[in-house]
């Protein structure tokens, strides 16, 4: 069953932009072909404060989702260094 995608907001406009086209290009293609088909297969799920959220890793790279029934909602695509405090924000406002 292919899931459809749902952006935050924020991704757009402020996280793909500060991505290099290479990488936005293998990125673009991981949600693609991962998150659309089997997200719990390549995802892992996220523990603690984020639990319920999943997690797939592209390079240094993580792409934060949740599944909503027969959506896949991305709320971040971030390096990993700032990923978990810019999230954790960004889903408190």
């Amino acid at each position: 069953m292919p899931y459809r995608l749902a952006y935050h907001p924020e991704v757009r406009a402020k996280d793909v932009p500060a991505i290099n086209q290479n990488l936005r290009e293998r990125i673009s293609k991981a949600i693609e072909t991962r998150l659309t088909t089997e997200p719990q297969r390549y995802g892992e799920p996220l523990r603690r404060t984020l639990k319920g959220y999943w997690k797939l890793r592209v390079g240094d790279y993580r792409v934060v989702f949740k599944i909503v029934n027969d959506e896949m909602w991305i709320y971040g695509i971030i390096h990993r260094r700032d990923v978990y405090d810019k999230i954790i924000r960004r889903l408190s406002s």
